[in-house]
């Protein structure tokens, strides 16, 4: 786990570099529109979920998850490449689609792996460490851009190569060094070659306790905006943000390293849902904290580490969620089903959220979504009551048990 923690650290720092410096790239170096950028953050958010799934079941049916998540890994070293040769919005679009397909693939099979490396009851913390080494990476990527802008002014084709190079080498330290963890049980494993495969269970993915975790996540996806307009917002009302853009990544970024381990450790000790719902609080908090005009140093701050927060509870948290709610054949399909959710649905809301912003303005943009999540908030923890309870390890499987009312539907 930790070996595939310092691919994803690797390879967070070629992603990064680069997303880190997209807003400004976008619309600074090529004059694009608050349009086009929302169009293209969409793009870099949700195009993965065209693959997603089919990762995840791919990675299921042949019980190799590290092989297809190397496939993913290495489809966005390749597109790498192309930015070296991006210069208009066509081409960018490009480069970005194989990038995120690439991610598409490797996510789903990737947290399958972490999964059957780990213990039912320590399955957050396990997220949690990964993350961690995740995070370092997304923090080392933007301070990457950062020197680099900061020693070469428009310096972006030698950001885009240092992307590349990292990119290549987490590819090979995956292919080399770290192991094929198989997903099955035991019993399966042990089955002669001959017999039938069990037919896999959708029910699972499309029923039950996972049915309301796709719905809620697609709901909250809505209301969730690209980190690009945050710090767009921040950039207009502070000279400090103006000045230290590429470092808002790290800013956040280091927050959700900070708090990775200990929220997931929370999400193993008092229910995986109840942190995520609490996660788009503080997503809540950012959200006013950007919009209020109070354009200092301090404001910023708070504004990063709230955001951190939010990435602290959610996204290794719902992994652990699905994975939870799954069983062990159908746990890397049910994983990329709501990855998947969430891209498709911050596609939707960052394309939204850019013509939203060119209509009515950025401060009102931001206040108009506010108010839409703290009313989608409590809503959210009422479709997920059933699962906001503490978890209590299942004697026969070592998975938090579920409410009676749940478990039979």
């Amino acid at each position: 786990m930790v070996t595939l923690g310092v691919v994803s650290m690797l390879t967070d720092i070629s992603s990064e570099s680069i997303t880190a410096i997209l807003p400004l790239y976008v619309t600074g170096f090529l004059g694009l529109s608050t349009i086009a950028f929302g169009f293209l953050d969409g793009f870099y958010q949700g195009i993965s979920a065209l693959v997603r799934i089919a990762g995840g079941y791919t990675s299921d049916r042949l019980d190799q998850p590290k092989w297809v998540a190397f496939t993913g890994y290495a489809l966005a070293a390749v597109a790498r490449v192309g930015l070296l040769f991006a210069s208009g919005f066509t081409m960018l679009t490009a480069v970005i689609s194989a990038d995120r397909i690439g991610k598409g693939i490797r996510t789903a099979p990737r947290d399958a792996v972490i999964t059957a490396s780990s213990r039912p009851d320590n399955l957050g913390a396990a997220f949690g460490v990964h993350r961690t080494l995740d995070n370092i990476g997304a923090a080392v990527g933007p301070l990457l851009a950062f020197f680099i802008l900061l020693l070469i002014p428009d310096g972006y084709g030698t950001i885009f190569v240092a992307s590349l190079a990292f990119a290549v080498i987490g590819v090979t330290i995956l292919g080399l060094f770290v192991p094929n963890v198989r997903t099955r049980p035991v019993e399966a494993k042990t089955r002669t070659v001959r017999a039938p495969r069990p037919k896999f269970d959708w029910s699972v993915i499309t029923s039950g306790p996972m049915r309301r975790v796709l719905a809620a996540a697609g709901i909250l996806g809505l209301l969730t905006i690209g980190d690009g307009f945050i710090y767009l917002v921040l950039q207009a009302r502070s000279d400090f943000a103006a000045q230290w853009f590429p470092l808002l990544y790290v800013g956040t970024n280091v927050a959700f390293l900070a708090l990775a381990i200990p929220l997931g450790r929370l999400a193993d000790r008092v229910g995986r849902a109840r942190v995520f719902v609490y996660g788009h609080v503080a997503l809540l908090g950012t959200y006013l904290a950007a919009a209020f005009p109070i354009a200092d140093a301090a404001a910023t701050v708070v504004c990063l580490i709230l955001l951190g927060a939010f990435y602290a509870s959610t996204d290794g948290v719902l992994a652990a969620l699905a994975a939870q709610l799954t069983t062990p054949e159908t746990r890397g399909t049910g994983i990329a089903a709501a990855q998947t959710v969430v891209a498709l649905s911050r596609f939707i809301s960052a394309a939204g959220f850019g013509i939203l912003w060119y209509l009515v303005g950025r401060e009102t943009s931001m206040f108009i979504v506010a108010g839409m999540l703290v009313v989608a908030v409590p809503l959210i923890a009422v479709l997920l009551r059933p699962l906001l309870v503490t978890p209590r390890p299942d004697a026969a499987s070592g998975q938090p048990a579920l409410d009676d009312s749940e478990t039979s539907r």
